[in-house]
């Protein structure tokens, strides 16, 4: 009888431990890496040629929003298709445990905006059989996995469930209410929620706002709020807490509970992320992050944006122009409303007089007369006459052929289309120096991967293999060990998930086998695979020869297998 279930022979193993690369047959068994070394083919039950090959650990994704994707994509897509095996849900604060079933929709609705999941699709394709944070812990245990998952606490769902969402806005919490939020949180982290998060962005210039229009609860967290939940989690001796907000919040939630704080974002000086453009200097938080780390003794990490920008959107269900009141007011209602509003000359002054004081799209960010049109959905009745007068030229080509400002030609364009237009962006290129700076900072997670979240504008979570691809084999900012040990182990080591991110006998057989010379993500497409019938822009990739999680393969040359040998890992057990 084989003494393994699987051998990859042959390939260039880097184990994630910054270890210098070795050639060596990797023997798995179990679910876990039983051998590195030599190696008999005749004593693996299946055996995978890896000459030429790079065999490494799977990707740790630590910032997605798979919360309720996971329920019917087991494998996580996009994360699954890029080298993906352990992902983290719960992020910013935003998800659906603990929900009262009265708060189900409200829920949904807040999530259909502030990370643009599709309403429709949540509410065709998440079960809804929990209430409490253990109980949902419970169900994504029982759904089948193609990937790992662990899941931090997130704050916002903890407020609506206790005090009331528009009582917690209102008036924040009363000291009980806070005091047993605190409970919630420790009692969700004694079944393995990894800490909690949240988004505290304050009332002006957030663009992940609630339904309404208005801030999410967390956005305006007192310090008194803030320093009780850091010291909750600080109580259990372990955990970490993600915060998309100011560096100096989440060094005081260092402070307060002890524990390493994972923040968001760290992006390069004129980047931009599906929020906008960054409004401050990498460098200068690069000393911060040095200060905090090496100076107060605090453990702050940063999730750094290491994919190039590039944004698809229509304006049915934009949400990400919320900066700008005006064209936050435009954005909000039904399609209907919105359609009339975008359509009003007294809006579009506003608009224009923003435009031409701040210039860009929706004030910041892209040329406007650079942005192209390139999709017409085909249900909008006159859609085959506008495909011909529209599709593929720039609102800057539209504007001179119909002697119009790019305003007005931008929202004639998605009026007449009744708002299922698609319009795409150039890709904004980050400067190879600037991103090494970034990538190769001591205190950097590259990622930033949003997967699961703004599917109809990004596919940023494509970032395991720009890394590897683009970023490491063209521009050589790091070297592939570093890459690994950084997109794995590092981070696995920084959210507290043992076991995870490197190959080491005896670990978890979370494996990516792949050819380092073709590694690269395919084009962006729109596809319709959502429940409901909604759609989403994704990027493939090649050059993946196998995806192993828990020691089954579930991609081979980025087809899936099928198989679901994902496992919720417990933060504390795991």
């Amino acid at each position: 009888m084989p003494a393994y279930d699987l051998v990859i022979k042959g390939g260039t193993v880097i184990d994630g431990l910054q270890t210098p690369r070795f050639k060596a047959d990797v023997g798995i068994a179990d679910g876990r890496v039983a051998s590195i070394g030599r190696i008999s083919s005749t004593d693996g039950a299946e055996v995978v040629d890896a000459s030429g090959k790079v065999v490494a650990p799977g990707v740790v994704d630590l910032h997605t929003h798979y919360d309720s994707q996971v329920f019917w994509d087991p494998w996580c897509t996009m994360s699954g298709w890029h080298g993906v095996t352990s992902v983290v849900i719960g992020n910013c604060g935003f998800g659906f445990a603990p929900c009262k079933p009265e708060d189900r929709d409200r829920t949904m609705l807040s999530l259909s905006r502030n990370e643009a999941v599709p309403i429709k699709t949540m509410r065709a394709g998440m079960p809804w059989d929990w209430e409490t944070f253990p109980q949902f812990l419970d169900s994504v245990d029982r759904t089948p996995k193609g990937v790992n998952v662990m899941s931090l606490v997130p704050l916002a769902p903890m407020y609506t469930y206790v005090a009331g969402v528009d009582n917690a806005k209102a008036y924040r919490v009363t000291d009980e209410q806070l005091e047993t939020m605190c409970a919630l949180l420790i009692e969700a982290m004694e079944v393995g929620g990894c800490g909690f998060s949240a988004q505290i962005a304050g009332e002006v210039g957030n663009v992940q706002l609630d339904y309404d229009g208005t801030p999410m609860v967390t956005d305006c967290m007192t310090e008194r709020e803030i320093v009780a939940f850091s010291r909750a989690m600080g109580s259990m001796g372990r955990g970490v807490a993600q915060l998309t907000g100011e560096l100096e919040v989440a060094a005081l939630m260092a402070r307060e509970s002890g524990r390493p704080i994972i923040w968001n974002a760290l992006l390069a000086d004129g980047a931009l992320n599906q929020h906008g453009r960054s409004d401050y200097s990498h460098r200068d938080k690069l000393k911060e992050l040095v200060h905090l780390n090496e100076q107060e003794g605090l453990r702050v990490f940063a999730q750094a944006l290491t994919t190039n920008f590039v944004s698809e959107f229509t304006l049915e269900d934009y949400n990400l122009a919320d900066t700008i009141p005006c064209w936050k007011e435009a954005c909000l209602g039904t399609v209907e409303e919105k359609t009339v509003k975008f359509a009003d000359p007294v809006r579009r002054a506003a608009m224009k007089e923003i435009h031409e004081e701040r210039g860009g799209l929706f004030g910041a960010g892209y040329d406007l007369t650079e942005i192209k049109i390139n999709w017409i959905s085909s249900d909008v009745p006159n859609a085959q006459d506008l495909k011909e007068r529209y599709e593929g030229f720039t609102i800057g080509e539209v504007a001179t052929r119909e002697h119009k400002h790019e305003i007005d030609a931008f929202l004639d364009v998605a009026v007449a289309g009744q708002l299922r237009i698609g319009f795409a962006t150039p890709m904004l290129v980050t400067p190879p120096a600037s991103m090494k700076e970034i990538a190769t900072s001591p205190f950097a997670l590259p990622g930033v991967s949003d997967g699961g979240a703004h599917t109809k504008f990004v596919t940023t979570a494509r970032y395991p293999t720009e890394l590897l691809g683009y970023w490491v084999r063209e521009h050589e900012i790091m070297t592939l060990e570093e890459a690994h040990w950084r997109l794995s182990y590092y981070p696995a080591m920084a959210v507290g998930l043992r076991g995870r991110g490197c190959l080491a006998e005896g670990t978890p057989a979370d494996v990516i086998v792949y050819d380092p010379e073709t590694i690269d993500s395919t084009a962006q497409e729109r596809v319709w695979d959502y429940p409901a019938g909604e759609w989403r822009l994704i990027q493939k990739a090649v050059g993946y020869d196998r995806t192993i999680v828990n020691g089954t393969t579930t991609f081979i040359n980025g087809e899936c297998t099928g198989d679901t040998p994902g496992k919720l890992l417990r933060h504390g057990t795991d």
